[in-house]
């Protein structure tokens, strides 16, 4: 096949795939990050203390973790199509049935079952991409992807906080906001349903030369896979290096998840006001930072092939990010750390996801793409959990993100191992072939 008929293919997919998923990301963003919006006004109506806030803002995790696995082999099998869309439809109207939290019981049953809801969406898109992208086009793919977290907190700031100040229909304004912004996912999982395709062999939006292309690549490298990789999706579960793997993404979601939910509490203390419109505008300054950090470095990365060396700069630099947002009362200074620590954290994810992809296939890869992702989820769990425990232990506003900046640091050394075991002369096992990218 030439390679003109596979980039004008590849072409057609990035097109018509990359933005709707990126839509699709942009949506459970916002679903999961308006708690951290909601968290005052929600607190004065229904008197939950910041342990019960911060323990039903974690909670979502462990049913997003418990449901992972299960969701991705049901894509698997039963095909992206229809299993993305259920996804979707079901967690919008989880998430519009939030208005109904008015104890801790109800919070937190209402959280859980949002993670349930959304288990599978992010790996199932992490897998459905490796059905159209071959391996050296995956970063940049993913990074596409991936714009649907800044893309979503510069707009999702701002129509948040409007939404808390424009309660209507008799609602608060924090029901109000739960409501309108589920319903809206709940409504493009409709969509999505009519609009997204399988596979390559399935798109009628491609040549048949343009399908043969494109699965002829994908074959090649899936040859490959089976000769180094887990061969079932049992095998996956135990496979050292899918554990290995694990542990890194936890460490990025505790970095993640302690900065969104600390964000705009932190622009709302500098400015001495409450969450609405003003502090939206401004937690959405670091996402327009970050939209053209994650364009420029995961094309260079794929280009140069070193994606695990980028992966560890941009995890360093979230840290770097977050202990700085805590080392001044400027807001222009702490709106400039909250930009390097956004850049970072969202930045290296899409990086990462091409580590595990580069070994794993079929049901294997389904299973182990999603217990990265479930395990590696319970880091969002633990993040609020812990940052507040950090900061009551030592009696510091700033311990919690000096701890959750710790954890990413560490993160970024066992990135680094794996660039450095996968220089290293001699045989490589499958981990540090899964980091050759370094």
């Amino acid at each position: 096949m030439s390679n003109s008929v596979l980039n004008q293919a590849l072409s057609k997919i990035r097109w018509r795939i990359l933005p709707f998923v990126a839509l699709m990301f942009a949506m459970a963003i916002i679903d999961r990050s308006n708690i951290g919006f909601a968290k005052h006004a929600l607190q004065a109506d229904t008197g939950l203390s910041n342990a019960a806030f911060a323990l039903g803002a974690g909670i979502f995790f462990i049913g997003y973790a418990v449901f992972e696995v299960p969701s991705n082999l049901m894509l698997h099998k039963i095909g992206a199509r229809i299993w993305l869309s259920r996804i979707m439809i079901t967690w919008g109207l989880v998430s519009a049935a939030m208005m109904f939290a008015h104890n801790e019981t109800s919070f937190y049953i209402l959280r859980f079952l949002l993670g349930v809801a959304e288990a599978g969406l992010s790996p199932g898109v992490v897998l459905y991409l490796t059905y159209w992208f071959p391996q050296n086009k995956r970063g940049a793919a993913y990074g596409i992807y991936y714009f649907g977290v800044p893309v979503s907190l510069m707009i999702g700031g701002p129509v948040s906080g409007w939404l808390l100040e424009s309660a209507q229909f008799g609602l608060t304004g924090w029901q109000w906001m739960f409501v309108t912004e589920g319903l809206a996912a709940s409504v493009i999982g409709v969509f999505a349903l009519f609009y997204l395709t399988d596979k390559p062999r399935t798109a009628k939006w491609l040549s048949n030369e343009e399908k043969a292309a494109v699965e002829h690549e994908l074959e090649k490298e899936h040859l490959l896979k089976t000769d180094k990789g887990p061969s079932s999706w049992r095998a996956a579960l135990i496979n050292p290096t899918v554990l290995y793997f694990t542990l890194i993404y936890f460490t990025i979601q505790v970095s993640v998840y302690g900065v969104l939910f600390y964000l705009p509490t932190r622009i709302a203390e500098l400015l001495g006001t409450g969450i609405g419109l003003e502090v939206g505008l401004l937690t959405s300054i670091p996402w327009i930072a970050t939209v053209t950090v994650l364009y420029a470095v995961t094309r260079y990365a794929d280009r140069k092939g070193q994606q695990t060396r980028f992966a560890a700069l941009m995890l360093a630099l979230a840290a770097v990010g977050m202990v700085g947002s805590t080392l001044s009362a400027s807001l222009p200074l702490v709106i400039l750390a909250f930009c390097l620590a956004a850049a970072g954290f969202i930045t290296v994810q899409p990086l990462f996801w091409t580590l595990p992809t580069r070994f794993l296939s079929g049901a294997a890869a389904a299973s182990g793409i999603a217990v990265i992702g479930a395990l590696g989820n319970l880091g969002g769990f633990l993040a609020p959990t812990v940052k507040t425990w950090a900061e009551q232990q030592f009696d510091s506003a700033h311990a919690g993100m000096y701890f959750l900046a710790g954890t990413a640091l560490v993160g970024t050394l066992m990135l680094l191992r794996s660039a450095r075991k996968a220089s290293a002369p001699g045989k490589q096992t499958n981990a540090t072939q899964v980091a050759r990218s370094a």
